[in-house]
């Protein structure tokens, strides 16, 4: 290591900056909120600092600068632009003992300022020794990704109990077992799902469980006479004990003490295995881009993934890599599983003990059928959590460059699908004339001359722009745009692919300027070999992993329908 890391206390400590503008204002920010007392330096000290720096804590002292300014400073940073001057202010830094940074100027540095991911009380600071500040804070970027903001409030709770917890498991090994359980299990997942005081709760399940099997285990303690094979009574002995231990625990957190035997940690962590849960993830349009932190955290822990059809291939490769990854996609006319069906493969794969992850493409509450899921999973008893998603016409409008509103052009917007439940069309019609609202129709592209029709009859205004947007945010995204009375022809002559959305209203036509995305490469070529659902040519290749997933779903489908001797007409396959 060129430098070895170290966390400074800075609650309330004198920090004196030389400088008053924006390299002074970035370092103040930073150490202000560590608490510092800091103490602005220069001649001219700017508004920002002015105004970041306003708690009588802080002093700014409008003056040139004097090394009598450095006493009682727990460290100073020059932040000029004089090189003399920051010369001057590290040698008498040095002379005083002072910890001193020189900013960008590395060999002038007793410390450098890291790349910080801050998780109060977690924190990680990230250093490239001042080779590559870039570098590092691209590395800063990729833990923000991973790190939820949960974590912090973890690391709070722990700090909560930690006195009582040192005070009731009397073994470094035994607490060590207990916190590990914690930060992986349960207590965890409360946490980052939001639930706080649930959190806290478990914890505290948790812990008095693991003192009750202390306890219990003590009670219980085997004579040394007992390793004998031929003394039964022995054996009788321990298998009393440790039945004693598997039932106090049977419904809790497995007992984090080096006192129990691995048996008893298998059966115990059998027990606890009963219970799993379903997370319903929005996959967003298509671009791995647009996930979010928590669905790539979700993701990253599931047991197993049931994706659909419009989750693409580069989405599903961010999963888990030993996660179980069932198709159950719908198409139009071609359900690989039946709603019902998958509701009943989310319900048993919890009640196995597995984190279950359902991934949608774009937003589960949006078409996508989440409410109905969740619905089934409740009545169940199941847990739950579920994560929105961009969803596909969001993507689609920014990707396109189509506001969805505009001041000038549309002040509301409708979501609407093309088709009702059980496959009857929408012909509300008569809802989507406001020339002030842009409509986007779902599963509307294969209905597009009834859509049209039935508007233009309505009495829409058969010149009103309309676009169709294909395969939104992927790199063989088309756009093509029209109105009304041209669109189902110019749909003929250019057969843009599902999935696609169409968008109506005035804003389409901000397109042709505002269009942002593959505006110089509007041809992609051979569209069928960048992603898994482009065009609709599908090779035997690529049709060849969903069939087998498909068969893999069905398969568990008719596996529930042999174990279950009523409601089986919820698993109708079609």
């Amino acid at each position: 290591m060129n430098t070895f890391p170290l966390f400074f206390k800075l609650e309330n400590r004198k920090v004196l900056i030389v400088g008053g503008g924006d390299v002074a204002l970035r370092k103040a920010d930073l150490l202000s909120r560590a608490g510092a007392a800091i103490t602005i330096l220069a001649p001219d000290i700017s508004t920002e600092i002015q105004a970041l720096l306003s708690d009588d804590k802080h002093k700014l002292i409008y003056k040139n600068y004097n090394k009598s300014y450095m006493t009682g400073a727990r460290v100073i940073i020059a932040a000029t632009d004089d090189e003399t001057l920051n010369h001057q202010i590290h040698a008498d830094a040095t002379a005083l003992n002072i910890p001193v940074n020189v900013v960008d100027t590395p060999h002038l540095c007793d410390f450098i300022f890291p790349a910080i991911v801050d998780r109060n009380p977690i924190v990680i600071g990230i250093s490239s020794n001042g080779k590559a500040p870039v570098l590092a804070r691209l590395l800063r970027a990729r833990l923000e990704t991973l790190i939820p903001q949960g974590y912090g409030k973890l690391a709070k709770l722990a700090g909560e109990f930690r006195s009582e917890v040192k005070r009731k498991i009397p073994t470094l090994t035994g607490r060590r077992q207990f916190w590990e359980r914690a930060f992986e299990g349960q207590v965890s997942q409360l946490m980052f799902a939001g639930n706080e005081r649930e959190a806290t709760a478990q914890l505290k399940a948790d812990l008095d469980s693991t003192v009750a099997a202390l306890e219990d285990s003590a009670n219980h303690s085997v004579d040394p006479d007992a390793h004998n094979p031929s003394n039964s009574p022995a054996t009788t002995t321990s298998q009393h004990s440790q039945s004693h231990i598997t039932e106090s625990l049977s419904a809790s957190t497995p007992v984090a003490t080096d006192k129990l035997t691995t048996t008893q940690h298998n059966n115990i962590n059998q027990a606890q295995a009963a219970v799993g849960e379903v997370y319903i993830v929005g996959a967003g349009p298509g671009d791995p881009e647009l996930l979010t932190f928590k669905a790539l955290r979700l993701m990253q822990q599931a047991d197993i993934v049931y994706y659909d059809a419009l989750v693409s291939p580069q989405v599903l490769d961010l999963c888990r890599r030993d996660a179980d990854k069932v198709f159950v996609g719908k198409k139009r006319s071609n359900h690989a599983v039946a709603q019902l069906g998958i509701n009943e493969l989310l319900i048993n794969s919890a009640k196995q003990g597995r984190r279950v992850v359902r991934l949608k493409g774009g937003d589960p509450f949006i078409f996508g059928r989440g409410g109905e899921e969740i619905e089934s999973l409740r009545a169940h008893g199941v847990p739950y959590q579920v994560v929105p998603g961009i969803t596909a016409a969001n993507a689609a409008a920014s990707y396109a460059g189509i506001p969805l509103t505009h001041r000038d052009h549309s002040q509301s917007v409708r979501f609407v699908t093309g088709f009702l439940k059980a496959g009857a069309p929408n012909e509300k019609f008569e809802n989507l004339l406001d020339t002030n609202e842009t409509v986007v129709f779902y599963m509307g592209l294969h209905s597009l001359a009834r859509l049209t029709t039935g508007l233009i009859n309505a009495g829409r205004s058969p010149e009103t722009p309309i676009a169709i947007v294909s395969n939104a945010s992927m790199p063989n995204q088309q756009v093509l745009t029209g109105t009304l009375e041209s669109i189902v022809a110019l749909q003929e002559q250019n057969q843009l692919p599902t999935p696609a959305l169409l968008i109506m209203g005035d804003v389409v036509a901000l397109h042709d300027d505002l269009a942002w995305y593959n505006k110089h490469n509007k041809d992609t070529g051979d569209t069928e070999t960048n992603w898994l659902r482009a065009g609709t040519a599908i090779t035997d290749q690529d049709t060849k992993k969903p069939i087998d997933q498909q068969a893999h779903a069905l398969s568990m489908i008719a596996n529930l329908a042999a174990q279950q001797e009523e409601g089986l007409e919820q698993l109708v396959i079609g």
